[in-house]
């Protein structure tokens, strides 16, 4: 009966720890960090932008983008709304005011759209 119980633990321990390594840990604060955000279609073609992501001391979501073109470009403040898995930031451009929403699709991508007229992707900079 010993040998049968000592079996039983065993196999357990072995079905635990397989469960255990399987598990994927996502990223602690999912939208921290840098995305390359991609615009597609719009009238002056693609477009590529460099959103940097961070946490303030109140824990709200701030960030600035950069044209992935021209580095020493200003950097233009974003103000950020968090909903969950999606986020919608939100900075002006040329004197407009432009809106670009984004979703979660995996570990290191979102989608959405730039003011609800064209699609964009996200891909989080490693």
């Amino acid at each position: 009966m010993k040998k049968v119980h000592f079996i039983f633990v065993a196999i357990f321990m072995l079905g635990v720890s397989f469960y255990s390594n399987a598990q994927t840990s996502a990223p602690a604060d999912y939208f921290v960090g840098k995305w390359e955000i991609a615009v597609i279609g719009t009238p002056n073609g693609d477009s590529k932008m460099l959103a940097s992501l961070t946490r303030d001391g109140g824990g709200n979501l701030t960030g600035q983008l950069v044209n992935s073109a021209d580095s020493t470009a200003e950097k233009i403040p974003i103000a950020i709304t968090e909903e969950g898995s999606r986020i919608l930031m939100g900075f002006n451009a040329q004197g407009y005011d432009v809106t670009i929403d984004l979703t979660k699709v995996d570990d290191d991508n979102l989608k959405g759209n730039l003011m609800n007229m064209f699609d964009a992707t996200a891909k989080r900079q490693k």
